[in-house]
């Protein structure tokens, strides 16, 4: 059963994964997750798909029966073997999260959200056609057409920020096959990319004659359904810490998230709350920086310059899945999380205060860093220890090294990797001393000849492929657009 962040609204597992976002605009939240025991233990020593079905049947008690076949499609969509590896790098573990078929992180929760997705169809009696429409600052955006696109019964919609994503991400979406799919960009950031969508949501429910035939969801993790994927990489993290003899079981491990829109480092969180002995949460940031700022102060204010940087995934001001840890922090009090919400849509800002900012100071950590200590962090990696890092998991190293005092020390170190340094070519060769070029698959190439790492072939492959979608739009007009495409 969930709940929604902004008031009393409670529903089945099955419809949460299908509507994406609660009636009164609220995120559905696992409001009890706390107060049921989960046997964290028996998770230990197990394969990554042995994980998955018991942590998604913790939390996804309606799906029991069709988890096995679900969770089946990692070892099919992943080249490692332990679908996430954790690699050690000098002091500190990499947690490689992008072995699957777009090279991000976000392939852990997409490659299964579609067969959730169709698994509540089947529950609920759905007959009508689903429509996914989704935001997406860069990953989010090819690992959900990767996973929907010619999926029965659905048709999804993707919007990006022109000139917000890298080259090779713009790449792998506007490429994408498929006769259900969707890809219009925005003259405009990735939060009004996420604003549209909201309101196209809003205005959809708001019309009896629009919503006949089509439910309407999300890919975004704003979904339980995208968010509670990512909840088992953390507990397979610490069985791997485990596995290889770092810790007993019971001792503690912090984990560093490079992350703008909160979801990632908010799985961890769930995974904390359902026993995980989990140290600090360290919150890593770049130069768009409002989450180190409202973690420290209680502050959240959106009234700030929005900076393009390497790490575009991060570029993010408004951080959708905050709001889920406002509901746990304040006790499920959702008529201040409504408030909160409220405040920030229409004066920009909010102040947390009292126990709820206290409760999020004691389990997280924030920090953020520049352009310049982003690209030295992913040459000392290389030069140091031979792993080749991205852009955004290099602001995880660059905060994890920042806040290093502040860490215990006897404690393992997990920063999320979350993406594969083939997509930010240009940017990873460059802080290697090398000289991008225009072709961005010339300087892949290039890139792979400077370290000896093989270009993955789902990237490379694209440069034989033809571009299918050319759609560009003003801000204005994002949601005409999207009610358009599920009409």
């Amino acid at each position: 059963m969930f709940q929604s962040t902004r008031s009393t609204c409670t529903v089945s597992d099955t419809a949460a994964v299908l509507q994406g976002i609660a009636p009164d605009g609220g995120l559905f939240v696992d409001a009890g997750i706390a107060s049921r025991s989960f046997d964290v233990k028996s998770c230990m020593g197990l394969g990554y798909t042995e994980i998955a079905k018991k942590v998604f049947a913790h939390l996804l008690p309606e799906f029991s029966e069709k988890i096995p076949s679900i969770v089946s499609v990692y070892p099919k969509k992943f080249s490692a073997a332990e679908i996430t590896p954790l690699r050690a790098v000098g002091d500190a573990y990499a947690l490689e999260l992008y072995h699957g078929p777009t090279c991000a992180f976000k392939d852990v929760a997409l490659s299964v959200l579609p067969l959730l997705i169709t698994a509540a169809k089947e529950t609920e009696g759905v007959k009508e056609k689903i429509a996914i429409l989704t935001a997406t600052s860069g990953d989010t955006g090819k690992a959900a057409l990767e996973g929907f696109h010619d999926v029965p019964g659905t048709e999804i919609t993707v919007f990006f920020p022109d000139g917000g994503v890298s080259p090779m991400q713009k790449a792998q979406m506007v490429t994408q096959e498929g006769g259900n799919v969707r890809v219009c960009a925005v003259r405009g950031n990735f939060d009004d990319c996420q604003r549209g969508v909201k309101e196209a949501f809003a205005a959809f429910h708001a019309d009896p004659l629009r919503c006949a035939g089509r439910i309407l969801s999300s890919a975004n993790s704003i979904n339980v359904g995208r968010l509670i994927p990512q909840v088992v990489y953390y507990f397979s993290a610490y069985s791997q810490l485990l596995s290889a003899g770092r810790i007993s079981y019971g001792e503690k491990a912090d984990f560093v998230v490079p992350t703008g829109n909160f979801g990632d480092i908010l799985a961890g969180y769930l995974a904390m709350l359902m026993g995980l002995p989990v140290g600090s949460l360290v919150c890593a940031s770049n130069a768009n920086n409002v989450l180190t700022d409202f973690i420290r102060t209680g502050v959240y204010d959106r009234r700030r310059p929005f900076l393009k940087t390497s790490s575009p995934s991060m570029d993010i001001l408004v951080s959708s899945n905050l709001e889920r840890l406002l509901f746990y922090a304040a006790e499920g009090d959702t008529e201040l999380v409504a408030s909160l919400m409220h405040q920030l849509n229409t004066e920009g800002a909010y102040t947390l205060s009292g126990k709820p900012i206290q409760h999020i100071q004691e389990h997280f950590l924030a920090g953020c860093c520049t352009e310049e200590e982003t690209r030295a962090a992913i040459a000392d990696l290389w030069k140091e220890h031979g792993w080749l890092s991205d852009t955004h998991t290099a602001v995880g190293f660059a905060v994890a090294q920042k806040l290093k005092g502040s860490l215990d020390s006897s404690r393992p170190c997990v920063v999320l990797s979350t993406a594969s340094p083939f997509k930010f070519p240009s940017a990873v060769l460059s802080a290697l001393g090398g000289t991008p070029q225009e072709d961005e698959f010339e300087t892949a190439a290039n890139l792979s000849a400077l370290t000896g790492i093989p270009v993955p072939a789902s990237i490379a492959g694209l440069k034989e492929k033809k571009v299918l979608h050319t759609d560009v739009i003003p801000v204005a007009e994002v949601v005409d657009y999207a009610l358009r495409s599920v009409d």
